[in-house]
């Protein structure tokens, strides 16, 4: 399982999780930190 974390988590958790979750990522990291909600889900799925 992947984890995508949007911008209300901090992207400094990530590095905890990484073992637990590989390929996960955070949508500032991927540049879409200013997308509406539905479009962080149409890119997670």
């Amino acid at each position: 399982m992947k984890l995508l974390l949007d911008e209300n988590i901090s992207r400094r958790i990530l590095p905890m999780r990484i073992e637990s979750y590989p390929d996960s990522s955070h949508v500032s990291l991927l540049g879409i930190e200013r997308a509406d909600d539905r479009s962080i889900w149409r890119f997670a799925k």
